[in-house]
């Protein structure tokens, strides 16, 4: 019990990070192109946790079976869903992205279901609904509404967000072999390489290298970059690899749902954006819905638990 506690604490923090990341990389893409924004996000969270490597305070080990395994895991999160979501909001509405990213943790307790068997009652299952209700809520009482014209870009939100519930089913799968440190630096790794070689590539073919560094003149981007890097990149992998070897992948998902609700506070704290009475509807909703799914998890553990020992003292 005291493992879920401490699991429920990390994935409140790891929600608050997320949910701040959207100020940061409105930042930080004022100032440089998507594509060059990860590479150097993804730079920055790699040369930090090859230091914490070099001076042993994440240790990593591994072998040919390890790289067959991480490889996968990698390629889902984060280079596919940062792909799918970059080019999608290039050919959507950001409105649109935010009301089909909801949808992932149903996404995930489907995949986690069918691959990890992972079972969940239907309280849980109606709790997780209703914190996707809620985001929709949100965006929809904005004035959103899903463009059907911007197919090509909602398949490749989608797609990010099968991405991204694939990878949360597979880190649980991998968390009994591999350290959180390990899955980390491997991801960064490969966040670190994909994403440069993407934008070096870009850079030479439009012969507009100087672009590359441009970014760096500025204060505000660079520390944009250090929260996206650190943060944001880092530090969430560490948390969630942490976290889902702890609790199901279906729980750990429905949190993702609470970074809307910190970005609605940050939005009426920092840029003064108003809050409407559909934004705490939604929020409470999202809220009930992430308690509901964790508290009925527990719930129905404790009743197989006393059936145990009431079967066993019968015995």
């Amino acid at each position: 019990m005291k493992s879920r506690t401490i699991a429920y604490m990390l994935a409140l923090f790891h929600s608050s990070i997320v949910g701040l990341s959207f100020l940061f990389t409105k930042m930080a893409i004022a100032e440089a192109n998507p594509l060059d924004t990860l590479a150097f996000r993804f730079t920055v969270s790699f040369v930090v946790i090859l230091f914490l490597v070099a001076f042993k305070v994440i240790r990593v080990n591994y072998s040919w079976e390890s790289v067959k395994n991480l490889v996968p895991l990698s390629l889902f999160f984060p280079t596919f869903f940062f792909a799918f979501q970059t080019f999608g909001l290039i050919y959507s509405q950001s409105t649109d992205a935010g009301i089909l990213s909801s949808v992932t943790p149903i996404l995930t307790l489907m995949v986690a279901g069918y691959f990890l068997k992972e079972k969940t009652s239907l309280y849980q299952k109606l709790s997780i609904v209703l914190s996707v209700v809620g985001v929709i809520l949100i965006f929809v009482m904005k004035g959103s509404t899903i463009d059907f014209s911007d197919m090509l870009g909602m398949l490749l939100i989608l797609l990010s967000c099968i991405a991204t519930a694939c990878y949360t089913t597979m880190t649980r799968s991998l968390a009994k072999d591999y350290t959180p440190g390990e899955m980390s630096f491997f991801m960064m790794g490969t966040g670190f390489v994909i994403f440069n070689v993407a934008a070096l590539f870009t850079h030479l073919k439009q012969g507009s290298m100087a672009e590359y560094f441009t970014p760096w003149s500025s204060m505000e981007f660079i520390s944009s970059i250090l929260y996206l890097g650190i943060l944001a990149s880092l530090v969430t992998s560490l948390l969630s690899n942490t976290i889902l070897s702890k609790i199901k992948a279906s729980q750990m998902s429905v949190f993702a749902n609470l970074s809307t609700v910190v970005t609605i506070a940050v939005g009426a704290l920092i840029l003064n954006e108003k809050i409407t009475i559909y934004d705490i509807l939604g929020s409470i909703l999202i809220i009930l819905g992430v308690i509901g799914s964790n508290y009925f998890d527990v719930k129905k553990e404790q009743s197989i638990k006393v059936k145990l020992e009431y079967n066993e003292g019968k015995m």
